[in-house]
Parts: C-alpha cells; structure tokens; sequence
C-alpha cells in the first residue's frame, strides 16, 4: 500500500534532484562567459601582423605577432565573438589573412599575459572592424 508521505518524499527528491542538476549545469556556464580575466579599465593598442584568425565558436581568436622595441617579437591573442556575431558586425574570416598588417585595440589580461579582448582592428588600408557594430551585408 503507498502512503502519502511515500509520494511527498518521491516528488521532494524529484525537485532536489533537478535543483542540483540546473546547479550543476548553470554554475559551468555562467564561468564560461564571465569575462573577469580581462580589465576592462584599460585599453591597449598594438601594431602588429596577422598570424591566425581562427574564426570559430563559441569564440574567436586573432593570433597577432608585436614587434616590441628591442625588436623581439611576442605573439598576442585577441579573444572576440563567434562567427555569427562577427558576421552580423561585418567581419568575415578572409578580412584578416595571415599577413595582414593591422593596429588593435583590446582590454588586456588582469594577470599580463599577452593575450586581450578585442576591441576594435584597423587594418592597413584604413578599414575599421568592429564586430560590435552592424556591418556590411
């Protein structure tokens, strides 16, 4: 015979296991998108050369050599969106060819490793890239 308590206590385990079970599930994805590491005080600008676009989800990155001063070179990565959001702001993945000399704007890493979040590209005819931006259809 089922009593009532018996039902109670197999829904109450039902809910707790499905709150566990967002928990589990929300905690890793809303790490994912925080974009703590990077300060967003401060904004850097490089002149550099294209080495990478690996334009790709859930985010892109621009691989971009930087001739420091004492003529070393150190290699940069740039963190943007996904393909589908630099789409809609107009920039496609032949835009940056290996190669391409450009300047960069980001918001460098907390921690100084040579790595941001890209802000906005200009490349060396003049061309503004700004995937934050509607672009061109």
């Amino acid at each position: 015979m089922i009593l009532m308590n018996d039902i109670c206590l197999k829904n109450l385990q039902l809910v707790l296991y499905t709150l566990i079970g967002f928990v589990c599930i929300s905690a890793p994805i809303s790490a994912h998108h925080s974009a703590e590491m990077f300060n967003r005080d401060e904004i850097i600008t490089l002149i550099g050369t294209v080495k990478e676009f690996r334009y790709i989800n859930p985010h892109s990155w621009l691989i971009v050599d930087i001739e420091n001063d004492d003529g070393t070179t150190t290699t940069w990565g740039f963190e943007g969106e996904g393909p589908q959001d630099m789409i809609h702001g107009g920039v496609r993945k032949g835009d940056l060819p290996p190669g391409a000399k450009i300047t960069i704007t980001g918001n460098p890493m907390r921690d100084g490793r040579p790595a941001a979040l890209w802000q906005t590209i200009i490349k060396e005819d003049g061309t503004l890239l700004n995937w934050r931006t509607p672009g061109r259809d």
